[in-house]
């Protein structure tokens, strides 16, 4: 083994074993700037190009000019600070569950959601080029793509796996660093922008794989879009044995669908909650009539947004 490659291993080394806690390292998107290509409105990401969020945007606006950000928090704030037009957050995925804190960022900012869309994900093990499978010793990926992954990774015990800020972040740095023995777990789009490639495609455990994403705009910009028939809805109960209960109930008589219902913590006030709800509305009136409905029950309604359901 050469000098050179006993340095560049060691340096490789010492890089990964600084971040193996899954955080951004520091110079990670640090100044956010557009990525390459588009013509539309800028639209914040959190994560790196190639992430599946980038494509969730591109999907949602094909046109528009994405702006990555290290934390969903940088993306609302920028939002609100007019650095953006729109932001895509994702919200849910069918396996793991809600985005929780992108919750809470709906409720604590003026935003308002207009579009929501549905995307396949497929999860691939990506190296660098000329590099053979039967040469990774680590794989690096955000810690859900992990876990979607567990019998891909249990299938091949030689591969340690490190859990990493991004998905298509674990993709830019293996580039970088020219690691010939580690791989990430990324979308085909991100092997693609780094021009990294796919050593096995598709190693997601379920195909039944949906993540659903938000397009979020500032509330005096935003527009009803039309065909609308889903709301998004925010609330807090008044401390009534049985206001939930009830608040569900008068929705319920309206024959309005609920189809998703969350509850968080309301920070500083231990055992009290905001409940988040999603409803499928006939029409705009009905909307109207859904919040009208909770006003009687709640210390606070608000409403996310209103906007088509996305077709699977």
């Amino acid at each position: 083994m050469s000098a050179e490659t006993v340095s560049r291993d060691a340096a490789a080394a010492l890089w990964y074993v600084s971040r193996r806690q899954g955080q951004p390292p520091r110079e990670a998107i640090e100044t956010p700037g557009e990525v390459p290509g588009g013509n539309g409105l800028r639209v914040g990401i959190q994560g790196e190009p190639g992430s599946f969020s980038h494509q969730a945007a591109k999907q949602l606006m094909e046109t528009c000019k994405v702006v990555p950000f290290a934390l969903s928090a940088d993306v609302f704030t920028a939002l609100a600070g007019e650095q953006i037009d729109a932001a895509v957050i994702p919200i849910e995925n069918s396996l793991a569950g809600s985005v929780v804190e992108h919750f809470d960022l709906l409720l604590t900012h003026d935003v308002c959601v207009e579009q929501e869309t549905l995307l396949r994900i497929h999860h691939n093990l990506i190296a660098l080029p000329g590099v053979d499978i039967s040469g990774i010793e680590r794989v690096f990926s955000h810690p859900v793509a992990l876990a979607q992954c567990r019998d891909f990774l249990a299938d091949h015990p030689r591969m340690e796996a490190f859990s990493f800020y991004d998905t298509a972040g674990s993709v830019k740095q293996l580039v970088e660093l020219q690691d010939h023995h580690a791989a990430a777990i990324a979308s085909a789009a991100a092997a693609a922008y780094y021009g990294a490639q796919i050593l096995a495609a598709n190693i997601e455990d379920n195909r039944e794989n949906f993540t659903r994403f938000f397009l979020v705009r500032r509330r005096k910009d935003a527009q009803t879009r039309a065909g609308a028939n889903k709301v998004s809805i925010a609330f807090s109960l008044e401390n009534r044995p049985g206001s939930l209960v009830a608040a569900l109930a008068d929705l319920s008589s309206l024959g309005t669908n609920l189809t998703k219902i969350e509850s968080r913590p309301v920070h500083g006030k231990p055992w009290e909650y905001i409940f988040y709800v999603d409803c499928q509305i006939r029409d705009a009136d009905e909307a109207d009539l859904s919040v009208k409905a909770l006003a009687p029950h709640c210390a606070m309604v608000k409403e996310l947004g209103r906007y088509p359901e996305a077709a699977r």
